[in-house]
């Protein structure tokens, strides 16, 4: 599965609503994913997927 190392964001279930004669059709559900990059964590070796909120983080001056 397609998630963050550090926070575990995961994909979200979307779908879109038709208007078919005065009624929803709720059709085409997808799966929006997390931008997820390839980035190190501080302390551990490897590279590890990271969402970009995550990576920002990361790089932020203390």
């Amino acid at each position: 599965m397609k998630a963050c190392a550090l926070c575990k964001k995961a994909y979200l279930m979307g779908g879109t609503r038709k208007l078919l004669r005065a009624h929803y059709n709720p059709t085409n559900m997808t799966r929006k994913q997390p931008n997820l990059q390839w980035g190190k964590i501080p302390g551990k070796t490897g590279r590890f997927k990271l969402c970009v909120k995550c990576l920002r983080k990361l790089r932020a001056p203390k």
